[in-house]
C-alpha cells in the first residue's frame, strides 16, 4: 500500500456552524459526506463522558479516530489512552497541562507521559500549543534535544503568535521551525498571523500567511514521507478551524469567514501538497 495521507476534521471545529446547533450524529455525518477520512475529538472541548458517547458514531460512520488530551499529570493521561483504543486512533495528541518553569523539570514529565503511552500501547505526540508544556518555540526545541524520542503534532499557528513572527520569518526562526517540522508526525490545519491565531483564508491581506503555512506543510509532509518510504504508515492532517474566540468576529459576533468552506479548502490543499511530494 505504501505511506498515505489521512485528512481529519476536528469535532470542535464543527461547533457553531449551524443554528440551532447540529447534533453529534449530524456533525459526524456531515464530515463523512464531505469526504474526510476521520474525525478527531478533543478532551479540552468535551468531558470524558461526552467523548465516550462519540464511540458509536465512529463505528457507524467508519471515520478514522483521532484524540487530543489535556493531562494534568502523568497518570491523568491513561484514560485518554484507553479511549483512543476504543476509537481506533493511531496515536494521542498531548497538550500537557503541567508546566514547570525550567526545561530540566519538564523532561521527567515528558518521559513519564512517554512511559505511560508505551505501557498502554498507544503512541503519543506532543502538540505545539500555547498554554501547555510546549508553549514556547525556544523551550520546545530544547525539549527535542533533551528527549530524542519525543515526537510532535505540529500546529504551527501557535508559534507564529507565540514569537510574533513577521512574514517571512527571519532565518533564525525559520531554522527553528524547520527543526520542529523534522520531528513532527502529524499536522494541524490553521493559518495564523503574528497577532491573530486564526485568520480568514481568502482575504487578500492574509495571502502571504497562507503561502507561508502551505510551504511549511509541504516541508513537513516531505520530511515525514522520507522517514516512511518503506512502510504503510498514514500521515494525519487535521483541519482544526475553531469557533469564536479562535474565529474572528464582527461587532455583532458574526464570523468573518465560512469555516466549513475553509475546512474543505484546507483538506484540498493538504491532498494537493501530498500528491506533489509523492
Amino acid at each position: 500500500m505504501g505511506s498515505r495521507l489521512l485528512v481529519h476534521q476536528a469535532l470542535w471545529a464543527m461547533d457553531r456552524l449551524a443554528s440551532p446547533e447540529a447534533s453529534i450524529a449530524d456533525k459526524f455525518e456531515r464530515v463523512r459526506m464531505a469526504g474526510f477520512d476521520g474525525m478527531s475529538i478533543d478532551l479540552g472541548a468535551l468531558t470524558m463522558e461526552q467523548a465516550e458517547a462519540t464511540v458509536p458514531h465512529f463505528a457507524r460512520t467508519r471515520l478514522a479516530g483521532g484524540l487530543t488530551a489535556f493531562p494534568t499529570s502523568v497518570e491523568a493521561l491513561r484514560p485518554a489512552l484507553a479511549l483512543a483504543h476504543r476509537i481506533a486512533a493511531p496515536f494521542v495528541v498531548v497538550i500537557g497541562q503541567e508546566m514547570p518553569l525550567r526545561v530540566a523539570d519538564m523532561v521527567p514529565l515528558i518521559e513519564g507521559w512517554l512511559r505511560a503511552a508505551e505501557q498502554e500501547r498507544m503512541p503519543i505526540q506532543f502538540e505545539t500549543h500555547r498554554n501547555c508544556i510546549t508553549n514556547d518555540l525556544f523551550t520546545t526545541v530544547q525539549l527535542l534535544d533533551a528527549v530524542p524520542e519525543m515526537r510532535l503534532a505540529a500546529d504551527l499557528s501557535h508559534y507564529v503568535v507565540d514569537r510574533e513572527m513577521p512574514c517571512p520569518p527571519p532565518p533564525a526562526l525559520q531554522a527553528l521551525m524547520a527543526r520542529v517540522l523534522q520531528r513532527s508526525d502529524s499536522f494541524q490545519g490553521r493559518v495564523a498571523a503574528r497577532g491573530q491565531i486564526q485568520v480568514a483564508l481568502d482575504f487578500p491581506q492574509n495571502a502571504k500567511w497562507v503561502a507561508l503555512f502551505r510551504d511549511w506543510w509541504r516541508q513537513g509532509f516531505a520530511a515525514w514521507r522520507a522517514r516512511h518510504l518503506s512502510d504503510d504508515s498514514a500521515l494525519v492532517f487535521l483541519c482544526e478551524l475553531g469557533p469564536p474566540d479562535y474565529a474572528i468576529t464582527d461587532a455583532d459576533g458574526r464570523e468573518l469567514s465560512d469555516r466549513w468552506a475553509e475546512a474543505l479548502a484546507m483538506a484540498r490543499w493538504a491532498r494537493e501538497i501530498w500528491s506533489e511530494i509523492k
